[in-house]
C-alpha cells in the first residue's frame, strides 16, 4: 500500500501533440499557441507543444515551426518537441525547441506501423541524432512505445523493454519515456516494470506514459508511484490517441490527475480551476465532448445548493 504521499508528482502536459495529432477537425494555430500560452501558466515543468514530422503522416500538426515560434515561452517551463529523424531534429532546433522526443516501438510490428521502419532502423537513426545534437543545451528523450502491450504483438518481454533502456543510455540519450501506447498495461505489471527500470533509470530521467483506453489509467499512475516513479505524461480533457493503433484512445485526462493527487495530498503545483477552465473549452474548439471526467462533475469541494 501506499503510506508516503509526501513527495511532488510531477505532471507534463502533452495534449498540444499527443492529444491534437488523431483530431479529425483542425486546429487552427492561432488557437495552439492560445492553448500552450495558458497551459504555460498552468504550472506544469514540461509542455510536449508539436511535432515535425511529415505533414503527410500527421497533418493535424504540419504547423510546427509557427506553434513554436508564436508561443510565449515562461521562464522554468521546458517546450518539448516529438521528431521521427534527423530531418525532424533540424527542424526542431531551427525552431528553438528546448528538447526533443524520440519515439521507438518495443514492438517491431508497431513500430514497422508507427514509424515505417524496424526497430534497429530507428536506433541508428536516433544516432544520427544524438550526433547532431551534440555540443548543443537541447536534451534528448527516448520514448518506449507500446512498452506493457501491443495490439499486434501483445504482451511485451519485459527483458525486451529493459535492452531498448539501455540502448538509449548508450547512444546518449538522458530521459526515458515508457508508453503505453494503447492503455494495455495493468499496476501489477506497472508495479514490476518500472521497479526493474528504476534500477538503471533516475526517477528524474523516467517518465510513464498512460493511456485510459481500458479505464486503468489512474491505477497504473498510482502503482507507478508506489514503485518509485514520479514524472507523469497527462493531456488536457483526455484527449489524444495514437492514429497507428487499432483501438486507440486518449490520454490519462491531466485535470483528473491533478484532482486525485490533490484528494489523496500528492503535491503537482499544477493550477487545477486554471485546467478545469482550460478542458470545459474544448468542446467548443474541436467540436465533440472530451473523455474528462472532472471537468464534468466538477471537484469535491464544489458543493450544490441544499434542495428546497
Amino acid at each position: 500500500m501506499i503510506t508516503d504521499f509526501s513527495e511532488t508528482l510531477i505532471v507534463q502536459e502533452v495534449s498540444p501533440r499527443d492529444g491534437l495529432q488523431i483530431e479529425p477537425t483542425w486546429v487552427e494555430t492561432v488557437d495552439k499557441i492560445a492553448l500552450i500560452d495558458q497551459l504555460s501558466l498552468a504550472g506544469f515543468s514540461r509542455i510536449e507543444a508539436g511535432s515535425f514530422v511529415s505533414p503527410k503522416a500527421i497533418p493535424a500538426l504540419r504547423d510546427g515551426e509557427e506553434v513554436f515560434k508564436g508561443i510565449t515561452r515562461q521562464p522554468g517551463v521546458i517546450y518539448v518537441a516529438l521528431i521521427p529523424n534527423l530531418k525532424g531534429a533540424q527542424r526542431a532546433l531551427a525552431s528553438s525547441a528546448d528538447e526533443l522526443n524520440l519515439v521507438m516501438s518495443a514492438s517491431q510490428t508497431h513500430n514497422l506501423a508507427n514509424m515505417r521502419m524496424r526497430c534497429e532502423d530507428s536506433l541508428a537513426a536516433f544516432g544520427e541524432i544524438v550526433h547532431y545534437v551534440g555540443g548543443t543545451q537541447v536534451r534528448l528523450n527516448g520514448s518506449i512505445a507500446t512498452s506493457f502491450g501491443c495490439p499486434f504483438e501483445g504482451k511485451i518481454d519485459e527483458d525486451r523493454v529493459l535492452q531498448i533502456v539501455e540502448a538509449y543510455q548508450e547512444l546518449g540519450i538522458q530521459g526515458i519515456t515508457l508508453a503505453d501506447t494503447t492503455g494495455m498495461a495493468n499496476p501489477r505489471q506497472v508495479d514490476r516494470l518500472v521497479r526493474r527500470v528504476l534500477q538503471r533509470v533516475s526517477p528524474t530521467d523516467l517518465t510513464l506514459h498512460f493511456h485510459n483506453t481500458r479505464g486503468l489509467g489512474l491505477c497504473n499512475v498510482l502503482a507507478a508511484y508506489e514503485a518509485g516513479a514520479r514524472r507523469f505524461d497527462a493531456a488536457l480533457g483526455g484527449l489524444g490517441g495514437c492514429p497507428f493503433a487499432p483501438g486507440a484512445s486518449g490520454n490519462i485526462c491531466t485535470e483528473d490527475l491533478v484532482n486525485l493527487c490533490d484528494e489523496i495530498g500528492i503535491h503537482t503545483g499544477v493550477d487545477l480551476p486554471l485546467l478545469l477552465k482550460l478542458s470545459r473549452g474544448l468542446p467548443a474548439l474541436l467540436g465533440h465532448e472530451v473523455p474528462g471526467q472532472l471537468a464534468k462533475a466538477g471537484r469535491n469541494c464544489d458543493l450544490h445548493p441544499t434542495p428546497s
